[in-house]
């Protein structure tokens, strides 16, 4: 483990070759990894991507014609610690959040990702 000082006195932490903002998250990839390999869960991702869009449009026909096709322009984006595929029951995708600390974007960012995409973000304090 190698550690390196961050605001909010978070601790980066580097595990198999990837670096996390703290040593939670750090702690909760590797009880990630135990449930892989115990047959818990699968795919789980590192830092997946949610593109935050909105709709809006310019004004004009070809900006009403692109909002009403579905393509919204992006105004951001909001990553996850975590992604991963729960096989036992509740079965399902699971996005979770390990937070020590909450920036003052992040409920915004965090509502507007559950809006958009239509999921819940799990939450895991230390």
């Amino acid at each position: 483990l190698a550690a390196k000082s961050h605001k909010f006195n978070a601790v980066k932490t580097v595990i198999d070759g990837i670096t996390f903002a703290s040593k939670a998250e750090a702690r909760r990839y590797s009880e990630l990894v135990l449930l892989h390999k115990a047959g818990k869960i699968e795919g789980l991702e590192v830092q997946p991507v949610f593109r935050l869009r909105v709709q809006l449009t310019t004004g004009t026909f070809a900006g009403a014609a692109k909002a009403i096709a579905g393509e919204y322009p992006c105004i951001g984006k909001y990553i996850a610690d975590f992604r991963y595929f729960r096989l036992e029951a509740p079965r399902g995708w699971v996005i979770e959040d390990v937070k020590g600390h909450k920036p003052a974007l992040y409920n915004w960012k965090k509502q507007h990702v559950e809006a958009q995409y239509g999921i819940t973000i799990t939450e895991i304090t230390r």
